[in-house]
């Protein structure tokens, strides 16, 4: 029995890793490449506040299931446009039209903080991630910018022995289980920007870790993994108020295969957009967006699953609520993100 018990909390912690990572995937990263790269913290003219929730698979018993609430700020004055006061209080020009592109200038140098957590829930398995982050933006031409950013916090995996039924009540196996454990997490991330595109790499689970399943002499253990991520988007103009931003994901994730997303965004002015993903091996998706005011944004996705899963799997439901607090430009899109 107890090497049955520890086949189901070893396939539970790993069929993440079986899809090519252990850390939550998101469709809408797009929406929010904070939480894949710590050198975005910061990146625009406000408080970027955003809450986030995944249902993976749904119809699939003990499927994935994220949560997260993310928020950074730049820190500085004279940070947007080069000069804070070059831009109306009334918001200026439609961030997403070609004019401007035209009158872009890099962001001055400048410093940004942030914080996220993020709880992903696989059957009796819970892995809860809080990060700090940190991040200096410094404009390298008059329109290119390169950011730097590190994350840090602390990672908390919890099995929930409750959620475990055992054909034999009272099983040894549960009395040496270490259910609840705390580890260290650390991230670095680059980001270059311009207002017609962006590239990025990150590290997260810099620092691999043992997790202990149970804490006898026959101790099964497995390790966490860094997950290296190289994301890229270039805005092409349609006409001064219709962009398209096509857009890549690479995960570099030992031992699994490297794998890729890849993105298409249609944006009307900076009103609504919709698009379309496509994972290797995994699912396609469709996301909307809507800009509902310079105060709220949302954005949803579902995706189809093209894997073995999908014989059992209704798809992925993902819905991203954006708060800009500190508006004072009352912008409705990001200018320095996408």
């Amino acid at each position: 029995m107890k090497k049955t018990l520890l086949f189901f909390v070893l396939l539970t912690i790993f069929v993440r890793a079986a899809v090519a990572q252990q850390r939550p995937q998101y469709t809408q990263y797009v929406f929010n490449n904070f939480l894949l790269n710590p050198a975005v913290t910061g990146i625009e003219n406000y408080t970027d506040a955003k809450l986030g929730y995944r249902s993976q698979w749904t119809g699939l018993q003990g499927a994935p299931v994220t949560s997260y609430f993310s928020i950074n700020a730049p820190l500085g004055q004279d940070f947007l446009q080069g000069d804070a006061t070059a831009f109306p209080a009334s918001g200026g020009e439609n961030p997403s039209s070609r004019l401007f592109t035209q009158y872009y200038r890099a962001a001055e140098p400048h410093h940004g903080i942030g914080f996220a957590i993020v709880s992903d829930k696989a059957g009796p398995i819970t892995q809860t991630n809080i990060d700090a982050s940190y991040a200096y933006h410094l404009g390298l031409t008059d329109q290119l910018n390169l950011a730097v950013g590190v994350q840090a916090g602390v990672s908390h995996i919890n099995l929930n022995t409750d959620m475990i039924t055992l054909e034999t009540s009272n099983d040894p196996a549960l009395n040496n289980i270490n259910n609840s454990q705390w580890k260290p997490d650390l991230g670095v991330g680059l980001w270059a920007y311009s207002s017609r595109f962006y590239f990025g790499v990150s590290v997260q689970q810099i620092l691999p870790q043992n997790l202990y399943i149970t804490t006898g002499n026959t101790a099964n253990q497995s390790k966490t993994v860094p997950h290296y991520f190289a994301t890229g988007g270039y805005k092409i103009f349609l006409s001064d108020d219709v962009t398209l931003l096509p857009s890549a994901l690479l995960k570099f994730i030992d031992p699994a295969p490297v794998t890729f997303d890849i993105n298409m965004k249609l944006s009307f002015r900076d009103r609504f957009w919709f698009g379309g993903s496509f994972r290797k091996g995994d699912s396609y998706s469709v996301l909307a967006g809507f800009n509902l005011s310079s105060v709220i944004n949302v954005g949803y996705s579902y995706d189809v699953t093209t894997s073995a899963l999908r014989t059992v799997s209704n798809g992925s439901h993902e819905v991203v609520l954006g708060i800009l607090l500190n508006n004072r430009y009352n912008l409705k899109s990001p200018q320095h993100g996408f």
